[in-house]
């Protein structure tokens, strides 16, 4: 069961030791607060740990209009306003995790911009927002202090990471196959409604904003920095690709590079471990396996997960409706612009996500 939920604050443990230094940070008013949310029925992401026995991350969020609380105030439409944010680090890229629900909140309402107020002394936290594009924009003053008031809108600076979730639909498009037992573990948010949700852990490739993948498919090396690409779940062994091979997401690329470019095998495993789903013995083994080939090179392709499809299309409409070749390799296939706005529409994709 992923262990990352959404619960009304009444099914929450407010007695968990997980708590206690939100409520000495913000003990003018905080426990109010928090019983008010829960006669409100309001809810919050929670992340548990393995066991579910005690909480490892908490996150409210609210639609705002009109926000005179802070300086200068943000009065030109709604807001999305990050409340409350905490998380305890293990190494697994959590906070990643976190701020993609961010953007996909803000996404789904189609937010002016999004917001949140920080204390100087959470600087990881602060690091981390300023790193997808939150800047500092003003002060909020209370009876427990002055903090920071970040805040990201919808525009381009040309910084993929600072720019994310948007896309920029000016850039080369492609499909991209990913076989099965790979591609949940990447793409969580893209689950398939057979699958189970058991198979998602709170590992950093699961968890990542950034995802890291090994191909031999040659075409890859057309891939530029970037250029936008629909993830294709290949068909289960056993069954039909023409109903159940599907696009389910939306990446965009970072960098791709071939195997042998790394200058050792220590670089290599450094770059990849974070973001790949292959474990360390399988990052040395394709290492060994394709370092000094070179006429068939192995890929390293890094991109990040921008869009999980509402609605996933599967072969059989990507060959109808959007017109693609059946009759070719799906490996790595370039697409036009009209087949990837195509794309676009049958998965259902918030406009909002689009800049062009």
């Amino acid at each position: 069961m992923d262990n990352l939920k959404i619960q009304e604050f009444g099914e929450i443990d407010f007695s968990d030791p997980f708590f206690d230094t939100l409520k000495k940070d913000y003990s003018h008013g905080f426990i109010n607060w928090w019983l008010k949310k829960v006669q409100l029925q309001d809810k919050a992401f929670v992340l548990y740990n393995d066991n579910f026995s005690t909480i490892d991350g908490f996150m409210y969020l609210k639609l705002e209009n009109n926000i005179d609380d802070i300086n200068p105030p943000l009065m030109d439409g709604c807001y999305l306003k990050v409340g409350t944010f905490k998380f305890n680090p293990a190494g697994t890229l959590r906070g990643e995790r976190f701020i993609k629900k961010i953007f996909d909140v803000a996404i789904v309402n189609n937010v002016m911009g999004i917001y949140v107020t920080i204390f100087d002394k959470h600087d990881y936290l602060i690091n981390l927002f300023k790193r997808y594009g939150f800047h500092s924009a003003g002060v909020k003053k209370s009876d427990n202090g002055s903090e920071n008031v970040l805040l990201k809108k919808r525009q381009f600076t040309g910084d993929l990471e600072k720019d994310y979730p948007y896309i920029n639909t000016n850039n080369n498009k492609y499909l991209l196959a990913i076989y099965p037992k790979f591609h949940t573990q990447l793409f969580p948010d893209s689950i398939l409604t057979t699958e189970s949700s058991s198979i998602i852990h709170d590992v950093s490739h699961t968890n990542s904003i950034h995802k890291v993948y090994i191909s031999k498919i040659q075409t890859i090396g057309n891939l530029k920095k970037g250029d936008i690409v629909v993830i294709y779940r290949t068909a289960d062994e056993g069954k039909k690709a023409y109903f159940s091979s599907v696009a389910t997401s939306i990446c965009v690329i970072e960098e791709v590079r071939q195997m042998s470019t790394f200058s050792n095998k220590k670089e290599y495993v450094e770059y990849c471990t974070k973001y790949s789903v292959f474990t360390s013995e399988e990052l040395n083994r394709l290492y060994d396996e394709n370092h000094y080939k070179t006429s068939f090179p192995c890929y390293v392709i890094k991109f990040t997960y921008n869009i999980a499809l509402s609605h996933r299309p599967n072969r059989k409409a990507l060959i109808n409706e959007v017109g693609l070749d059946s009759e070719i390799r799906w490996g790595c296939l370039k697409l036009t612009d009209k087949q990837f706005d195509k794309i676009l529409k049958l998965g259902d994709v918030n406009e909002s996500f689009i800049i062009n």
